[in-house]
């Protein structure tokens, strides 16, 4: 069970940014930091590609919309990366099953994907680009962080996943149900003026003497 650490963690990982963890991972197999990397993922070609995505989502990860658009787009892309990420991990190590990591990076990545997804539909609701660009940049700089801590020390990486993972979904649900209050107040307001509008109409209608 010695991989499951990393397989959550890189799960994890993947739901926020899963070009950026393969790439970090293939790069620390290629340069021999670990071997726990398995040799698929150090392929040149991978490298190549994941490169290119990974460029592409740190520019539309910073652009207002068009990261939820991104994020749509990934609903499926992340968690199945980290699935085949947490099988290949398992396959290497042979200390557990690939299917149960599969399981596990997949569920995880859908998990951190849906907290990131939600907060950024969230902090789009905020009109200035700062908030979009300064969270991009944090979620790039854990994924780095959290990925190089995990080589290293894999089960103290995998304990500050949990409890980041456990705080996005409560800063998820706090967020979401300020919007939507915040939602239903605005529709209230619409249709009280709506309202107060309609009984102008009839009063001045009524205050004309018929003809």
């Amino acid at each position: 069970m010695s991989v499951l650490p990393l397989v959550f963690t890189s799960g994890w990982a993947s739901g926020i940014n899963a070009y950026a963890v393969v790439l970090l991972l293939g790069i620390f197999g290629r340069t021999g930091l670990t071997d726990e990397v398995p040799a698929s993922l150090q392929r040149t070609d991978v490298l190549i590609v994941v490169g290119v995505l990974f460029l592409c989502e740190v520019a539309a990860d910073k652009i207002p919309y068009v990261d939820s658009v991104w994020d749509t787009v990934h609903t499926v892309i992340r968690p199945v990366s980290g699935a085949v990420v947490g099988a290949l991990l398992a396959g290497q190590s042979g200390s557990l099953s690939d299917i149960a990591a599969g399981a596990i990076g997949g569920s995880t990545a859908l998990a951190s994907h849906f907290v990131k997804a939600g907060t950024r539909m969230a902090v789009n609701t905020s009109p200035e680009p700062f908030s979009n660009i300064a969270l991009s940049i944090a979620e790039d700089l854990g994924v780095a962080g959290i990925v190089t801590f995990a080589m290293f020390h894999p089960e103290a990486a995998a304990i500050i996943v949990a409890v980041l993972l456990a705080a996005g979904l409560a800063v998820l649900v706090f967020l979401w149900t300020r919007i939507r209050r915040f939602l239903r107040r605005r529709a209230q307001r619409r249709e009280d003026k709506r309202l107060a509008a309609g009984e102008r109409e009839a009063a001045a209608r009524a205050a004309v003497p018929p003809r």
